[in-house]
């Protein structure tokens, strides 16, 4: 199933990220992406997502100088492009291997697209992480804990249900009882012609 395989390259991106634990590391992808394309997609993906976790993190802090938090700013901004591309590139995947198919008359369209259900299953794999350790903390009081693992596990039966849900429409696709059409994300705040303030700077 193609959950099974994405669920696991996001448990290995976030296992990978942790051992450094910081947003400034170094990033390799261990998937070729001539000979390995939706694994290396998939890969990237929730790297992208674990580094943004991680930010929004970081500027929370009240702390935080204002320079810096200026900066993060910019970063999530950008990651937040990176992340959106990747849903492009990961659903232009499937419209490219499902191009084949002869879709049935009576063929309907779903409520979103392969890629974006991708998108919540990387972000779920970060919740379920986060959730375990908190879970499982030796610090914290037996509240706390029983708490948290009360979301956990609401956490862990929405991952089913979604690589579920996930699995069903790729199936539905191949066989041509779903058809995917994509709408590319028209976001009007990076724009200079889009953003009224950028544009009022040219």
């Amino acid at each position: 199933m193609f959950s099974e395989k994405a669920n696991a390259i996001f448990q290995s991106v976030i296992d990978k990220y942790h051992v450094v634990n910081t947003v400034d590391q170094n990033f390799e992808n261990p998937y070729d992406r001539n000979a390995q394309l939706i694994e290396h997609l998939l890969y990237r993906k929730c790297w992208i997502d674990t580094v943004q976790w991680h930010y929004e993190d970081i500027i929370r802090d009240p702390n935080i100088d204002p320079v810096a938090a200026l900066k993060l700013k910019r970063q999530i901004d950008a990651s937040n492009q990176d992340r959106t591309d990747m849903v492009e590139y990961i659903d232009s995947y499937f419209l490219e291997k499902y191009k084949e198919v002869n879709v049935k008359n009576d063929a309907t369209i779903n409520t979103e697209s392969p890629a974006w259900a991708v998108d919540r299953l990387s972000i779920l794999a970060l919740k379920i992480y986060h959730m375990n350790e908190e879970a499982t903390r030796t610090d914290a009081s037996q509240e706390h804990i029983n708490a948290c693992q009360k979301k956990l596990d609401v956490l862990l039966e929405q991952r089913i249900d979604l690589s579920t849900a996930l699995d069903q429409l790729l199936a539905d696709i191949a066989q041509g009882r779903k058809y995917m059409k994509v709408y590319k994300q028209m976001k009007m705040y990076n724009d200079d012609e889009l953003n009224p303030v950028l544009r009022a700077r040219k």
